[in-house]
C-alpha cells in the first residue's frame, strides 16, 4: 500500500512539473524537461522494484545496474571498443557515404533512379538476423564483419534520404537557376545539395542507431571474446542481468550521446534554414 501510495504521488507530481515546464518558453527549458522525465522513469523503476520486491533476475533496479556499471567498466570499456569503435564507427562511415555518393550518381538518370530503387528497398528489408550470419561466413568472426553488418543497415536510409532532399527543390528555385545560366553542377552543388542537407541529417541520426543495433547482433553469430552482443549473450546465458543491463545502458549512453552531437552539428550547419530560425511575433 505504501508503495503504491509513494508510486502514484511520485507520477503526479511529476506529471505537474512536466506540464509546468512545457509551457514555459526559452531554451533554458530545453534539457530540463526530458531530463527530469528520465529521472521520473528511473525513480519509478526503482520504486516498483524495491516496493514490490521484484526479483533482479526478471527486472534489477536502477541502483543495481549502476552498481554494475560501475564495478565492471574495464570490461564495458572493452566492449565499447570492439563494438562501437572498431565496428560501428567504420560502418555507419561506409554505409553513409556509399548511400550519399550513390543518391547523387543516380539522380541525373531517372531510368537509373527507377531501378535503383526496388534494389535499395529490397536491401533496406533485409532482416539482420539473416544477414549477420552471411556477413560474419565472409568477412571472419572479427570487427569487419560486425562492419559490413552496420554499412549495408545505413545504405538505404541514406540513399533514399538524399534522392528525397534532392527532389525538394522547387521548381520555382529551379527555373531561377536556369534564367541564370547555371550549369547541371552548379544547381547541384549552389542549391539541391544545400536544400537536401536537413534530409541527409535525418538520415544521420537515424543511421547511428540503426549501425549499433545491426553491429550488436551480429555478434550474438560469432565474435571474439569481448564485444557488446557477445556480452549480452553470454551473461544473459549465466543469468547475470545486471550485467545485461549495465550493456543494455551503455548502448543506451551511446546512441543518445551521439544522435545529440548530431543534433548540435545540425543546428550549426543549418544556421540558415527557417526550420531552425527563431521568429518573434509583432507586437502593435
Amino acid at each position: 500500500m505504501i508503495t503504491t501510495l509513494v508510486l502514484l504521488v511520485s507520477i503526479a507530481a511529476g506529471c505537474a512539473a512536466l506540464v509546468w515546464l512545457s509551457a514555459r518558453d526559452g531554451r533554458r527549458y530545453a534539457i530540463a524537461t526530458p531530463l527530469l522525465f528520465g529521472a521520473l522513469l528511473l525513480w519509478c523503476w526503482e520504486v516498483v522494484c524495491i516496493g514490490f520486491r521484484v526479483p533482479p533476475v526478471l527486472l534489477p533496479a536502477p541502483t543495481g545496474i549502476a552498481h554494475a556499471f560501475a564495478t565492471h567498466l574495464p570490461m564495458l570499456g572493452a566492449d565499447f571498443r570492439q563494438t562501437v569503435v572498431r565496428a560501428v564507427l567504420p560502418g555507419y562511415a561506409i554505409g553513409c557515404i556509399s548511400g550519399y555518393l550513390t543518391a547523387i550518381a543516380l539522380d541525373r538518370s531517372a531510368f537509373l533512379r527507377r531501378g535503383a530503387l526496388p534494389l535499395a528497398g529490397l536491401l533496406g528489408a533485409m532482416p539482420i538476423v539473416g544477414i549477420a550470419p552471411i556477413m560474419v561466413m565472409w568477412f571472419g568472426f572479427d570487427w569487419p564483419s560486425k562492419a559490413a553488418v552496420a554499412a549495408v543497415m545505413t545504405f538505404f536510409p541514406m540513399f533514399v534520404n538524399t534522392l528525397a532532399g534532392l527532389a525538394a527543390t522547387g521548381a520555382m528555385e529551379r527555373d531561377l537557376m536556369r534564367s541564370y545560366g547555371a550549369s547541371y553542377l552548379q544547381t547541384l552543388l549552389k542549391l539541391r545539395l544545400p536544400a537536401a542537407l536537413p534530409f541527409v541529417f535525418n538520415a544521420l541520426k537515424l543511421n547511428f542507431t540503426l549501425a549499433l543495433i545491426g553491429a550488436i547482433v551480429a555478434e550474438f553469430f560469432g565474435t571474439p571474446i569481448v564485444g557488446m552482443g557477445f556480452r549480452i549473450s553470454t551473461e544473459a546465458a549465466t543469468l547475470n542481468l545486471d550485467v545485461v543491463w549495465a550493456e543494455i545502458a551503455l548502448a543506451a549512453i551511446t546512441g543518445s550521446l551521439c544522435f545529440g552531437a548530431l543534433v548540435l552539428l545540425e543546428r550549426a550547419v543549418l544556421f540558415w534554414h527557417p526550420s531552425f530560425q527563431t521568429f518573434v511575433p509583432l507586437r502593435r
